[in-house]
């Protein structure tokens, strides 16, 4: 299978069915294509606006057999305006110090990055990961990728979001933090200084990936408002959150 890019074909593979991670007894299927050369940014930006992600040097999307419970979202940056609960957060973690570094992996992260897997995480895929396997996350990758570090008045690590930087956008690939603070809702506030950042860079949207209706781990996505949601009718702002007819 291929559709027609900018002027190059984009092919694609269908993978085979695993176990879904989000909905017990449910299947999982992607459909893939590789990002490789250097039309590898061009490619991706066209295929994040269809409801994409990256892992790696791969775009995908899932493409399951009888479920559309995975509904690709983004938060319209502009528009934001944090609920009282998100301004405690942002109170909160006001001490935190945020640097945008290059996708280079170091051992503090990966440090960070298996606790938060081990506390949060236990049940998942990722667990298991060791150094080199993190790296490969993070260096892995073909786009503009780069980390957003979180760090304490002492200079200690505290919350890091890997994250991808579009013409319209930023998209969260993925955050860890110290499970330890679970009061401080870092992952929350991970999200509302990644709205605050697109907003001070003029950009439209921040990509959270997808939202799985039924999902845990998955809900706190409908909170962040207004969002828009890719179904048929390509990108729409929907408001409480809902699958898109």
């Amino acid at each position: 299978m291929s559709v027609q890019g900018r002027g190059f074909p984009i092919p694609f593979l269908v993978t085979t069915e695993v176990p879904c991670p989000y909905l017990p007894g449910r299947m999982e299927r992607k459909i893939i294509t590789e990002l490789s050369g250097a039309q590898s940014p061009e490619l991706f930006e066209i295929l994040s606006h269809a409801g994409f992600r990256r892992s790696h040097s791969i775009a995908y999307r899932p493409a399951c057999a009888g479920c559309r419970a995975c509904v690709p979202v983004r938060i319209v940056a502009a528009d934001f305006v944090p609920e009282r609960s998100m301004r405690r957060v942002m109170k909160r973690n006001a001490d935190l110090r945020a640097t945008v570094t290059e996708a280079v992996p170091t051992q503090e992260q990966f440090k960070l990055f298996a606790r938060y897997l081990e506390a949060r995480h236990n049940d998942g895929e990722m667990v298991g990961m060791g150094p080199q396997d993190y790296a490969s996350m993070v260096g892995d990758s073909p786009v503009d990728t780069r980390i957003v570090e979180f760090r304490d008045r002492k200079g200690k690590l505290i919350a890091a979001c890997l994250t991808d930087w579009g013409q319209d956008g930023i998209s969260a690939v993925y955050s860890f933090f110290e499970p330890d603070l679970a009061r401080n809702s870092l992952g929350s506030f991970i999200v509302i200084w990644l709205i605050e950042e697109a907003q001070r860079r003029n950009l439209s949207y921040v990509y959270l990936g997808y939202w799985v209706a039924g999902s845990q781990k998955m809900d706190y996505k409908r909170r962040f408002r207004p969002i828009e949601a890719y179904g048929p009718k390509g990108w729409v702002r929907i408001s409480p959150i809902e699958e898109p007819a």
